[in-house]
């Protein structure tokens, strides 16, 4: 027992090393992750001889889950819903023709039958959330048109549609006459869909209106709704995947608190998530095995990068009227990773019979393109002229604190105020605040206690910041040229009955605004409602 946990601290440690280095190195922590597990394996230094594919798939899917809940719960809908249409066609219609142009190779090239062919493509048809979110965001690429959301949402939410593909493939490979494809399906996506509804419904019910949860305990009672959803769903014959995504999705934009508690705890479990997979992935390789599936996997890896995925991307965003830089990047953004090589090892669980070595195949497949794919998509985007200079990805991610607490207050002392000729330790500032400096006749004066007060001058007031009430909030607007309220005065906007512009972030400078207020391209405009 003591040599095992020694092992697993020994096995973290490493990947923590892992993420420290691929920085250095340019190339995605995930795929050290892989040669970590490799190391430890049957044909590695430490020869640890794991070939349980039955546990692998069940603590790759756990973690999977924990990946799918976080994909969903960091996700801002308020940045995605624009590209959320484009996002639902490639991950389902994509996802359908991604698999079914990567059949057509496997029949044609390599000779595979109709359903093998069928099954490897739908294995391979989603893209990798983990590589995605952690590239995306250790790159700092902040892209153009909306780029990055859209990758995000495609690539949180494909998994599911793959994995449906998945299951009805090993069904029909089964041959169980007993299955009903359509009402396989039907039940898949609905009973997915009612039950991230239902239990994000009493999650965010008994966050919001109750204090059941005690403080502090936020985060394991969304782990619990979560493992509840999962377990349910799956008792029901639904879409785990789609309905525990779903469930982050709901949750992660609802207005629960502690968010800034949540979202570093989450992004703590779902790296540890994707360590443990990576490394088993690994683990469960064997190196000897892959020198005869090779070829297989880079004529596959190819055609999935090259053609099946540009193909997809161009035949759906094409006519919404997506640039071909955006195209072209979004194809090369299709990165293949966990969630295919965890569908590879249902598979094998699952008893079907196969003519060639699934895992492995998928395996280099996965190797191969966030290797290659990974380590240059900030090249590509760069290229293809597609990095904005002026976003930030990280505010398409719910982590990012987007509330902005106004913490200075500016107060003009007029001629006769009670504050006139008394020093700053004499007069009673507003509880918890204190005096900073003195603004006087273009002069910048840093106070003191002896500091005197003078009419006319300015004093620039350090207060407690304001916590808004669950059904309050402080929001950042980014007026871009294409917004309704650019040129307008404030007086002229129809703004709702409760919501107040308070403040407005023109470059540097911070300004109250009042009703003759105009709000210019490039503001940040920050509303209270």
């Amino acid at each position: 027992m003591t040599i095992s946990i020694l092992l697993g601290a020994t096995v973290i440690l490493l990947c923590i090393l892992a993420e420290k280095f691929s920085g250095q190195f340019g190339m995605p922590a995930l795929i050290l992750f892989m040669f970590v597990g490799i190391l430890f394996g049957s044909d590695g230094i430490i020869k640890i001889p794991f070939s349980n594919y039955t546990l692998a798939e069940e603590i790759c899917s756990i973690a999977l889950l924990f990946i799918m809940f976080y994909g969903g719960f960091n996700t801002k809908w308020k940045a995605a819903k624009n590209s959320a249409g484009k996002a639902l066609l490639l991950s389902t219609v994509g996802v359908l023709i991604t698999a079914g142009i990567t059949a057509v190779l496997c029949m044609f090239l390599l000779k595979f039958s109709l359903l093998e062919s069928l099954l490897i493509g739908a294995v391979l048809s989603s893209t990798d959330a983990a590589s995605v979110f952690a590239i995306l965001r250790k790159q700092k690429l902040n892209l153009k048109d909306g780029t990055a959301s859209l990758l995000e949402l495609e690539s949180a939410s494909n998994d599911p549609f793959a994995y449906l593909l998945t299951v009805v493939i090993v069904s029909l490979l089964k041959a169980e006459k007993s299955v009903n494809i359509p009402l396989q399906v039907f039940m898949q996506l609905s009973v997915g869909v009612v039950a991230a509804i239902i239990f994000a419904w009493i999650a965010v019910y008994l966050l919001l209106k109750t204090k059941i949860i005690a403080e502090g305990l936020d985060t394991i009672f969304l782990i619990a709704i979560m493992l509840m959803c999962y377990a349910f769903t799956e008792l029901c014959g639904g879409n785990i995947y789609l309905s525990v995504y779903l469930l982050g999705l709901i949750i992660g934009n609802s207005k629960i608190k502690n968010k800034n508690i949540i979202i570093p705890f989450l992004d703590g479990v779902t790296s540890l998530a994707q360590i443990l997979i990576f490394f088993l992935l690994g683990l469960l390789t064997f190196p000897h095995k892959m020198i005869s599936v090779i070829p297989i996997a880079i004529a596959i890896a190819l055609f999935v990068t090259v053609i099946a995925r540009p193909i997809a991307v161009f035949l759906l965003l094409r006519p919404f009227k997506s640039s071909i830089q955006q195209c072209l990047l979004i194809s090369w953004s299709g990165l293949r990773g966990a969630a295919s090589s965890v569908f590879a090892i249902f598979v094998l669980v699952s008893g079907v019979t196969l003519h060639y070595d699934l895992f492995h195949i998928v395996f280099l497949v996965s190797l191969f393109s966030v290797a290659i794919q990974g380590t240059f998509l900030p090249l590509v985007a760069q290229k293809l002229a597609m990095i904005d200079k002026d976003s930030d990805v990280r505010k398409t991610f719910n982590d990012y604190q987007e509330e902005s607490a106004i913490t200075l207050m500016r107060m003009f002392i007029p001629k006769g105020h009670s504050w006139v000729n008394k020093q700053i330790k004499d007069v009673n500032l507003p509880a918890g605040s204190l005096a900073i400096m003195i603004k006087r006749n273009h002069n910048t004066i840093i106070t003191k206690g002896d500091t005197k007060i003078l009419a006319g001058d300015i004093i620039i007031l350090n207060v407690p910041a304001y916590e808004p009430k669950e059904d309050e909030a402080l929001e950042e607007i980014h007026i871009d040229k294409s917004h309704n309220w650019r040129n307008k005065p404030i007086a002229n906007l129809n703004l709702p009955q409760d919501m107040l512009i308070a403040l407005i972030i023109r470059g540097d400078e911070n300004l109250i605004p009042d009703g003759n207020t105009v709000i210019q391209e490039n503001d940040v405009v920050v509303t209270y409602h």
